[in-house]
Formats: C-alpha cells, structure tokens, sequence
C-alpha cells in the first residue's frame, strides 16, 4: 500500500458492504485530522425544512461548503457517522452520496436514534477527514 495517500479497501475473505461504504480506511502518518461537528439540514437562513430529503439535501451542502473551507475535498473524507431520526430514503441519499464520493466510499456508520439536539432535526451527518 502506498503511505503517502489515504487508502481504502474491503479486505478479501469478508462479506462485502451492505451499503456505500468501504470497510476500512487508511491514514499516512503525519497527516492532518479534520473532524466535523454534525452537520445538519439547516439552510443559509437558518431554517430546518420538514422533509427528511430536503434536509439531506442541505446537510450535504453544509458539508461541501465545510469541506470548502478547509481546502479539502471528498477524497479526504476518512468516515462518515449518520444519525437519523427516522427512516431514511437511501436511494435519495446516495443520490447525494454519489455526487460527493463518486464510487470511492469512505467508512461509514449509521444510527437510527430517537432524537437529535433539536426536535425538527431528523438527520445529522458527522465527518472525519484527513489531508496528507
């Protein structure tokens, strides 16, 4: 493997990702660690939308713009935590996913829990991100 990237792999001999994820990642030493607080589906207005897809569709946004911050892209993106609050429409999701990551995944956990810090937030999307 090569040290001087983050890499990522499913290791042979183990069940494949029920999902769009990879099960591990890897971090070259001596790289900088970015960790996100939850984003959530807030717009620039500081409104939370009622529909779950609309607030994906902004937490994906709050993401990019995170990640634009810092000068960082999808490729640094080492794990993504997902809580929601109710059920998640995945083909939806991964319509955002895939606009973000393409085919090359990060790890990933997903929680369903029965609330987030406020009551209209139904889903809240943490990232991990390393530059090398």
């Amino acid at each position: 493997m090569e040290n001087s990237k983050i890499t990522r792999k499913n290791p042979e001999g183990m069940y494949g990702p029920v999902g769009n994820y990879t099960h591990i990642t890897k971090i070259p030493r001596n790289s900088e660690l970015y960790v996100t607080s939850g984003q959530i589906g807030v717009d620039q207005n500081g409104n939370i939308p009622d529909s779950m897809n609309e607030q994906i569709k902004n937490t994906f946004d709050n993401i990019q713009t995170v990640l634009q911050s810092e000068e960082l892209t999808s490729e640094h993106i080492i794990k993504v935590n997902i809580w929601a609050t109710q059920k998640i429409d995945w083909d939806y999701l991964y319509e955002k996913w895939s606009q973000l990551f393409g085919s090359d995944y990060p790890a990933m956990t997903v929680g369903y829990i029965s609330e987030l810090g406020l009551p209209e937030i139904k889903i809240e999307i943490e990232i991990w991100a390393a530059k090398v």
